[in-house]
This record gives structure tokens, C-alpha cells and sequence, in this order.
């Protein structure tokens, strides 16, 4: 994919004192991953840190290859899952770790996204800001079927428990969609900890200030530390021009 802008910021906010997140910004512009991992201070900094390695490592490895970008990215959250999986067997005192994720990938003239937990992708386009990914959490699945309302799902006790993330033996198939990016649009991936603080509204309406991109990311970070800035928060901001 020609003509992207991309940049990335990470911060721990104002209350952990590590930062579980990770991400990556291809230097080719190929692919994108942010990362936020859980389970205490050691186990989530290490997981999603594997994750990010991982998905990086198996996509350059076989970034030029034959096989299909849904496959490509379903095979290289396989990869990290396993990655995961070998520490916590090494490692018994992070056996609860887990981390989830969120990529983007453009590829042979194609983009998609792979997806895993509540870490989310966003589409900014022509000033409106639409959620591309769908939250893997008891909270999301209870409001899409109806059983709780969106204010509710805002406060809910249950809106951090997650039904699918990587660490888990039982990971069968993660979420991966093509996506259609057009001249002009934004990309947002970004952890929890910027959503939790941060409304839609809010972030469409920085995302439109017509600032650059690195001072977009520091004014999303700097908004959501505001909010209370509770977890670590990530960012990559991506354009298609």
C-alpha cells in the first residue's frame, strides 16, 4: 500500500508502574500491532511483548510468500499464542498471563486486520470515527445481544473480562477481516486504557484538530491520562493519503 503515514506512542499512565503494552511499526509501512497483555506485572509486560515479536517475526518471514493474508495473519497470532504457551510451561509463576491483540496488515494490494480481546481498530473517515473491531468481552456479547444497554456496558463491572485472548490452549481461531481503506482515511489501534478514558466523541474530535499525526498521538495520550489514565495506553495512528 502506497502513500501511508503512520506513528505509534506508548505511556504507562498515572497508575501502573509497568507498562504491559507493546507495538510495532513495520519500517516498510507492511504491518501494524499493538499489544496489551495481563496477568500481573511481569506476566502481562512478557506476553504481550512475545506477542508483538512473534506476529513480527512470522509475518517477515513470510511476507512474500504464496499464502493468503487471512491465513498469514491467522498463522502468525497462532504463532504467538504458542510463544505464550512455551513461557508460561518455562516460567509456572506466569502461567495466567495473556495479552491481547490487534493487527493491520496491507499486503499485496489487499488490508486486513487480525484481532484478538478488547484492544481495538478504528476507522476515521470524512470526520466520523467507526469501530472496526468487535470487543471480545462478556460486555460487548451481552450488548450485542440485547441484554444490557450501551450505558450499562459503559459501567459494567464485567466490561474488562475478556472470552478470548492469546495464552489460552484453548485458542482455535482469531478474528480476521479485509478491510477497505481509502484515500483520506485514518487508522486507529490503540489498548483499552485509552478507550476506557477517552469517549468516541472525544477521539474523533482530536483525530479532526488537522494537527500532525505525532502531536495527534500525544494529545490522545495526554486526553486520556486526563480521564483518570488507569492502565497503559497505546496508540498507532495510520493514513492513507
Amino acid at each position: 500500500m502506497k502513500n501511508l503515514r503512520s506513528t505509534g506512542l506508548t505511556d504507562p499512565g498515572l497508575i501502573r508502574s509497568v507498562n504491559q503494552d507493546s507495538y510495532y511499526i513495520d519500517p516498510e509501512g507492511r504491518f501494524f500491532i499493538v499489544a496489551d497483555g495481563m496477568g500481573g506485572h511481569a506476566g502481562g509486560q512478557e506476553a504481550s511483548q512475545i506477542a508483538t515479536k512473534r506476529i513480527q517475526a512470522y509475518l517477515a518471514e513470510h511476507w512474500d510468500s504464496e499464502i493468503p493474508c487471512e491465513q498469514l495473519l491467522q498463522e502468525a497470532l497462532q504463532q504467538a499464542n504458542e510463544g505464550i504457551l512455551e513461557d508460561q510451561s518455562d516460567h509456572p509463576e506466569r502461567g495466567d498471563m495473556g495479552t491481547t491483540a490487534v493487527v493491520v496488515a496491507f499486503r499485496k494490494d489487499e488490508s486486513w486486520y487480525a484481532h484478538i480481546g478488547d484492544s481495538r481498530l478504528y476507522l476515521f473517515r470524512k470526520s466520523e470515527l467507526q469501530q472496526v473491531s468487535e470487543d471480545h468481552t462478556w460486555v460487548a456479547r451481552a450488548l450485542k445481544m440485547g441484554d444490557i444497554t450501551r450505558d450499562q456496558a459503559k459501567v459494567h463491572p464485567w466490561r474488562h473480562v475478556l472470552f478470548q485472548c492469546l495464552g489460552r490452549k484453548d485458542l482455535r481461531q482469531v478474528d480476521v477481516f479485509p478491510m477497505d481503506v481509502q484515500t483520506g482515511d485514518t487508522l486507529l489501534l490503540c489498548s483499552d486504557g485509552l478507550t476506557e478514558e477517552v469517549s468516541d466523541e472525544l477521539i474523533a474530535e482530536i483525530l479532526n484538530s488537522g494537527k500532525s499525526f505525532q502531536d495527534i498521538a500525544k494529545e490522545l495520550i495526554e486526553a486520556a491520562k486526563e480521564g483518570g489514565g488507569s492502565d497503559n495506553i497505546t496508540v498507532i495512528l495510520i493514513a492513507q493519503d
